[in-house]
């Protein structure tokens, strides 16, 4: 078995769409909730303005995983890190490493840039916490996450 990690090219977006209807079945949605296309992920992942980068994992060529992240920053540091928006690994692909590979990944990734820390969030229910705490990532229990979208942003934003 050979693991290979690498950044996602434009020609990557169909295995990273792929993928990222996968991972919403995993988080126990329908794939069909997932409304990006192979378009948005071209623009917003490959075109003038970047919105994110993506990591593909591959065993033997096969992509079996990813990470999809983009910076964020610290006020109080005065220093951006990685935001992780999401990682996944294709179920027949788990417990092989991959995504401790991933992670270790990132991390390279946000130290050679000069980010200090890695952000992201995880489903309560999610089994995979314990694996993002035996790599020693903390669960910050004092912090909620909060969002607005849809018809509530809407009436926010007309005041």
């Amino acid at each position: 078995m050979t693991i290979e990690i690498r950044s996602a090219t434009e020609s990557d977006t169909g295995s990273l769409l792929r993928l990222i209807k996968d991972l919403a079945v995993y988080e126990k949605k329908p794939a069909s909730v997932v409304e990006a296309t192979e378009e948005d992920l071209r623009r917003d992942g490959f075109g003038l303005e970047r919105r994110f980068e993506a990591r593909l994992a591959f065993i033997d060529g096969e992509p079996v995983g990813f990470t999809l992240f983009f910076p964020d920053y610290s006020t109080w540091e005065g220093r951006p890190g990685l935001f992780l928006e999401d990682i996944f690994v294709a179920e027949t692909a788990r417990r092989r490493g991959i995504g401790r590979a991933l992670m270790g990944d990132l991390a390279a990734i946000a130290l050679a840039r000069g980010w200090r820390r890695i952000n992201f969030r995880v489903l309560t229910w999610n089994p995979a916490r314990e694996f993002y705490h035996a790599l020693g990532f903390a669960h910050i229990d004092e912090w909620l996450p909060y969002r607005i979208e849809g018809a509530a942003l809407h009436r926010l934003a007309k005041g």
